[in-house]
């Protein structure tokens, strides 16, 4: 490494480095308001527009996972080659903007275009933003601030499961759309200012000659971190898309009720989860090579019986107080995960 690079590693990380992490959570906290909202409101919705558990499936996971996982690829090029900055811009405007005309619609296959059109707005955030604070931090602190970064999963979600119940039984389901989306289009305009770090100011020399995309298929560590985080990632997101059909149909709870329990819960475990998770695997990162990834599956095999025990019980309390620790759980191996897939991409293929 430089004494460039040296220097910068090690002298006190500026102000502005903070600000832009404040920013981009508060963008990510959004994306997730806008995300999981649907989930909560899939009852009222159904009862409105008298649709199967398919169609629901459809509008929770295929009408905005098939564009967020396609798109994220060449919307990660872009990242890569292009300013990072106006793709978030361009990002956040198309989501904030689908997420609140979801109110307006009267039809599965409108509900389902504005859906997409989230999905493929969310998908410009996760590697321009990620990319942003590699180059606004040091290696050392990687997985905590994209912890902290990711602890917006966990405000995101409580945000649209409290105000969205709230705002559902006072007004409407589509009020909460109204509510929760369109104020994205105001932090649009903040964003656009946000100055973007030198690209690759912060790692060595051997990751910034890292160009060519191909090597990504060939680093077998990379292929394991994919695959093993991708199976993560079905388990956490399918308990927050149908915790509160679960809720409604064993328990026989109301909206707003299931949004106010689940949302506190999601705040109390998910948020120290997972800024936690990143800071704990920073640590087990600094004590081996791979440290990150055995953090991960420990907290991995420690979601299993908690799990098994939310299914199996009728105790609305004891599941709300397991469903926190779980929440803690599920959302603490995105601090590592990021970390690790940016170290080993390097600047230009992040």
């Amino acid at each position: 490494m430089s004494e460039k690079k040296l220097s910068i590693d090690a002298k006190q990380i500026p102000f502005y480095s903070w600000y832009a992490l404040g920013l981009l959570t508060l963008i990510y906290v959004m994306n997730f308001v806008d995300r999981v909202l649907i989930y909560l409101l899939f009852s009222p919705i159904k009862k409105e527009m008298l649709f199967s558990d398919t169609q629901l499936a459809l509008l929770g996971s295929t009408s905005f996972v098939i564009f967020y996982t396609v798109l994220g690829i060449p919307f990660g090029r872009i990242a890569d080659k292009y300013s990072r900055r106006k793709l978030i811009t361009f990002g956040l405007t198309v989501w904030s903007l689908f997420s609140g005309l979801t109110g307006f619609t009267h039809g599965f296959w409108q509900i389902f275009l504005c859906r997409m059109m989230v999905g493929i707005g969310e998908a410009t955030l996760g590697p321009a933003a990620l990319s942003m604070l590699s180059d606004y931090f040091p290696s050392r602190m990687r997985a905590t601030v994209q912890a902290t970064f990711s602890s917006a999963i966990a405000i995101g979600t409580g945000i649209a499961f409290f105000l969205g119940g709230w705002i559902s039984d006072a007004f409407s389901w589509r009020h909460a759309f109204y509510f929760l989306g369109f104020p994205g289009l105001v932090l649009a305009t903040i964003v656009f200012f946000l100055k973007e770090p030198q690209r690759g100011i912060r790692d060595t020399p051997a990751q910034i000659e890292k160009k060519d995309w191909r090597l990504l298929f060939k680093n077998v560590p990379l292929r394991y971190i994919l695959f093993g985080y991708a199976f993560f990632a079905v388990a956490a997101n399918s308990v927050s898309i149908w915790l509160p059909t679960f809720f409604v149909r064993t328990q026989h709870m109301n909206i707003a009720e299931i949004g106010k329990w689940i949302g506190i819960g999601t705040i109390a475990g998910g948020l120290p989860g997972t800024i936690l998770g990143g800071w704990i695997a920073d640590k087990f990162h600094a004590k081996r090579n791979g440290g990150r990834m055995i953090f991960s599956v420990i907290i991995a095999l420690l979601c299993i019986p908690i799990w098994f025990i939310i299914l199996n019980s009728t105790s609305i309390a004891l599941q709300l107080v397991l469903i926190s620790i779980l929440l803690g759980f599920a959302l603490a191996w995105l601090g590592p995960a990021a970390a690790d897939v940016n170290d080993i991409a390097g600047p230009n293929l992040r």
